[in-house]
């Protein structure tokens, strides 16, 4: 096994960071790894913001629901999908950006930013960095593009906290690869794998919690994706200029 995929296979969420500075060459490091992954047309519509000010993190930390360490952390790192660019590309051409009317800008700027925050957390984690990410940046999305002056075709997609773990927690296990990975076609026959993947998961959280909580991966699940997740996504997309209605 090479140091890249010991990387990946080692990965964990940290919330608990050293007080410790980041070094500009460590971000410039994460950032470049980012910056080097594959994007839909070379259209690379993603923007990274990085946050130091400690008022600016507090407040988000406030937005996303009160995760302390978005605030405690050194660096926070805001992906975008962005537009803008292409908006200023096509301006340039005498061309008009049709694609911000269609579901497909948000998928294309999605899956870009999610293959670019893939290379930033093998490269913040390679570098001895631990990092945890935030999708809730999507909870008050308004506030978060008035926070830090989001241009119209630019939308906050998810967060990246990166800092010097304290400590580390314990590796958590994934869904067996039968449940993941399927050959010629989708195995629908999946209960009895998830049956024996929710005995694993509530073994960790015993364990993690000192058997305050047992809940399984799927009670977990249950719990989350019996309502919409965050509801203000749809209303603050099109103020950013996405008439995703056609």
């Amino acid at each position: 096994m090479n140091e890249v995929i010991r990387t990946y296979k080692n990965h964990r969420s940290i919330r608990s960071y050293l007080d410790k500075d980041v070094s500009d060459e460590y971000i410039d490091l994460i950032i470049e790894s980012a910056q080097h992954a594959p994007s839909s047309i070379n259209g690379q519509q993603v923007s990274i913001i990085a946050v130091r000010n400690k008022d600016t993190k507090k407040k988000i930390a406030e937005l996303t629901g009160g995760q302390a360490w978005i605030d405690k952390a050194p660096v926070f790192l805001l992906f975008a999908l962005d537009f803008y660019r292409a908006k200023i590309a096509c301006d340039k051409n005498n061309e008009e950006l049709v694609i911000t009317q269609s579901l497909e800008s948000i998928m294309v700027g999605s899956v870009d930013v999610g293959i670019a925050m893939g290379n930033a957390i093998g490269a913040a984690e390679s570098l001895g960095l631990g990092i945890v990410p935030i999708g809730a940046v999507r909870r008050e999305p308004e506030e978060i593009v008035k926070l830090l002056d989001l241009p119209e075709y630019v939308y906050p997609v998810a967060g990246l906290v990166v800092g010097y773990p304290k400590e580390h927690s314990a590796l958590k296990p994934r869904l067996p690869k039968e449940a993941v990975f399927h050959e010629e076609s989708y195995n629908k026959d999946l209960k009895s794998i998830i049956d024996r993947y929710d005995k694993d998961i509530s073994k960790y959280m015993i364990e993690r919690t000192n058997g305050e909580d047992d809940r399984s991966w799927s009670q977990g699940i249950s719990n989350f994706y019996k309502f919409v997740y965050f509801p203000k996504v749809y209303p603050s997309i099109k103020k950013q200029g996405f008439d995703n209605d056609k």
